[in-house]
């Protein structure tokens, strides 16, 4: 059945094309995106759910979207997303970060502009019959210094046209290198008193976070250069308003342009009616061809995942692309498949999950397996997990995530290696995949073995003594059990030793106890494998 998507929000008909031509069933419905109680009805019909930002996907509506995979926002912000509810209930959440970038980034200037030559109230007055030339006077921006807080791809770009404009660049943010910011032609700054202190325009181009937050409070205002002027075209929040407006009465801040607020719609703020304050309502992304572009992104990232497997732009998983999806796909899911084993192996609580990735395996997407790791560990206790959801679940339960990765080291081009560590004992399964894309598991408890994964197991510790095959056989045979596969481990000659049966049914509880009654076998365990 194909999948099926549900678009709440305007798009444009050359999205929803993108989705038929997919292959994929598609429903225009942009009235739903303001109607929670038809979305809340509707929602479990779908595989997709496409949105603008008039579409509040909240908790609510999460728990009714039995079916829902993914979630794709044309556009930067998801503030109308609930990620964790998402994250919980194994949905992706998507958005389209690069398909407004330059239209952004020049609103950016337009509002720097606007507020150097007071543009808006200039305009007012020359409109209402005034003729006051005297009394808007403007600065250049040829030779200012502009203080970019966050030089990301839309600040990036803020950098390169400001640069145009030959004014002087200098950027604070942690996560730029010097490397970068010579490329760019900007000075890095490495504190942010230091670009407080020298800037004469400030723009502000960050994600709202905990760290980020205020980041221009009334403490950090207070140490700009007296008559600057403030940009914030990013994300309400990250300026105190209130500070602001008291600074821009005082004279401190010389002017300010806002295209966001800490509350939107913004009716009421602060910062209105005051003297050279340029406001307009959340006009970032605003073009015809920013609109466009990410409502063509986001159609072909959704269709993408929920056709092929990949993952693009999401903020709540690794991001994988159609190549890797296709080389990594079998890693995947023996990643999955040895979390399952030691999963359904460890009964206590688990402290720490530790993977060990050899070879081949150590150059992939780590993110992506590791989230396949952790989410096949989680199926015992949550069939519903996956590998979106299983990292917040272990997160919430205080389980440590280590990883290692290593150049080839044995006979195999590459392995994944998970040990589970609790309170009594630590658990750890190795596995590979072989050339023809089958996963294998090729060691169990430190015991080598080579056994192919079915849908249904059983694993049996044992000594290594005569009649261990045969009691296994004949138990299996009595209980009308076909044995696909038969693999046998020791460490040592008449040593500790493992099976791992492959079989055609499930096994029945009467022949597990059977083989425990014969008091030749430590554990006796049935293992179960989605090996679709």
């Amino acid at each position: 059945m194909a999948p099926k998507v549900l678009i709440s929000d305007k798009l444009s008909a050359a999205a929803v094309q993108i989705f038929k031509d997919r292959g994929i069933e598609v429903d225009f419905m942009p009235e739903v995106g303001k109607d929670k109680e038809k979305l809340a009805e509707i929602i479990g019909n779908y595989d997709g759910l496409a949105i603008r930002s008039a579409t509040k996907v909240t908790p609510s509506i999460i728990e009714k979207a039995t079916n829902l995979k993914v979630i794709g926002r044309a556009g930067i912000g998801v503030d109308n997303v609930d990620k964790e509810a998402a994250s919980k209930k194994g949905i992706i959440v998507m958005n389209t970060p690069f398909g407004n970038m330059i239209t952004t980034a020049e609103h950016a200037i337009a509002m720097m502009f606007a507020v150097a030559r007071q543009i808006p109230e200039a305009s007012t007055s020359t409109h209402a019959g005034k003729w006051e030339k005297s009394k808007f006077m403007g600065v250049e921006l040829t030779g200012k210094t502009l203080g970019v807080i966050g030089a990301g791809n839309i600040g990036g770009i803020v950098c390169d046209r400001a640069k145009g404009l030959r004014m002087k660049v200098i950027a604070f943010d942690p996560f730029l290198s010097q490397e970068k910011a010579d490329k760019m032609g900007v000075e890095k700054i490495e504190n942010l008193d230091d670009l407080l202190k020298r800037a004469d325009f400030i723009t502000l181009h960050v994600p709202l976070t905990d760290t980020t937050r205020n980041i221009l409070s009334r403490e950090n205002l207070a140490k700009t250069k007296k008559g600057v002027r403030i940009i914030n075209c990013a994300r309400g929040g990250l300026v105190d308003e209130e500070a602001l407006a008291d600074m821009l009465k005082s004279g401190h801040v010389a002017g300010a342009a806002f295209d966001v607020f800490s509350v939107e719609p913004a009716t009421e703020n602060p910062l209105f009616n005051l003297p050279n304050v340029v406001c307009t309502p959340h006009l970032g992304a605003a073009t015809t061809e920013a609109q466009e572009n990410v409502a063509l992104q986001v159609a072909e990232q959704m269709a993408n995942y929920l056709l092929d497997g990949a993952v693009e732009n999401a903020l709540n998983m690794p991001s994988m692309t159609a190549e890797e999806a296709k080389v990594m796909g079998p890693w995947v899911k023996l990643a999955e498949h040895l979390g399952n084993f030691v999963g359904q192996m460890t009964d206590e609580p688990i402290k720490a999950i530790n993977i060990l990735y050899d070879g081949v395996a150590a150059t992939m997407n780590l993110n992506a397996l590791n989230c396949a790791v952790i989410a096949g560990i989680m199926k015992r206790a949550n069939p519903d997990v996956n590998m979106v959801s299983a990292p917040v679940i272990a997160t919430e339960r205080g389980i440590n995530i280590s990883t290692t990765n290593q150049a080839k080291s044995g006979a195999f081009d590459g392995y994944i290696k998970v040990t589970v560590v609790t309170d009594k004992r630590e658990r750890s399964v190795a596995g590979t995949v072989f050339s023809d894309g089958k996963p294998r598991f090729i060691q169990i408890k430190g015991i080598n073995i080579d056994a192919e994964v079915g849908a249904h197991m059983v694993y049996t510790t044992n000594e290594d003594v005569p009649g261990i095959i045969g009691t296994l056989g004949m138990t299996m045979g009595k209980h009308g059990v076909n044995i696909a596969n038969f693999t046998l481990g020791r460490k040592e000659a008449n040593g500790e030793a493992i099976a791992l049966l492959y079989v055609d049914e499930a096994v029945q509880e009467e022949a597990l106890k059977e083989l425990c009654a014969t008091g030749m076998f430590g554990q006796v365990k049935t293992l179960s494998f989605d090996v679709a």
